[in-house]
């Protein structure tokens, strides 16, 4: 599966709003889809950049000899899910998912954005 069409399964996970593959290392995104006026999702792909960046300092100072799965918000009308991705040694990616929490299932979506990222072809 290629990242077009990741983000388009993405899009099918109950009460999604928008969601975006990022490269960890530059802030970049290799590609999104939804979002809109009330998210905008370069800015959430930079600012979660961030966040993932500082789990991994505070892993690093800590010595924790593991991998991030991922990392959610919870905010009052949204869930945001940051899953990191295995690219198999490529580099830093994640998937970034923002979800209507009244209309979203975290587990069905924490599940469903594992089965995308494991036919995601990198």
């Amino acid at each position: 599966m290629n990242i077009e069409t990741a983000l388009k399964s993405a899009m099918d996970i109950d009460g999604a709003v928008g969601a975006a593959i990022v490269d960890a290392e530059s802030g970049m995104m290799l590609g999104s889809i939804g979002g809109g006026r009330h998210l905008d999702l370069d800015v959430a792909s930079a600012g979660n950049t961030e966040v993932v960046r500082a789990q991994l300092r505070a892993m690093a100072m800590l010595e924790i000899q593991d991998g991030i799965e991922d990392v959610l918000i919870t905010l009052g009308r949204q869930y945001h899910l940051i899953r990191l991705l295995d690219t198999g040694g490529a580099g830093t990616l994640f998937a970034y998912l923002a979800l209507d929490r009244g209309r979203a299932n975290l587990a069905m979506a924490r599940h469903q954005l594992r089965q995308i990222e494991r036919v995601l072809a990198f």
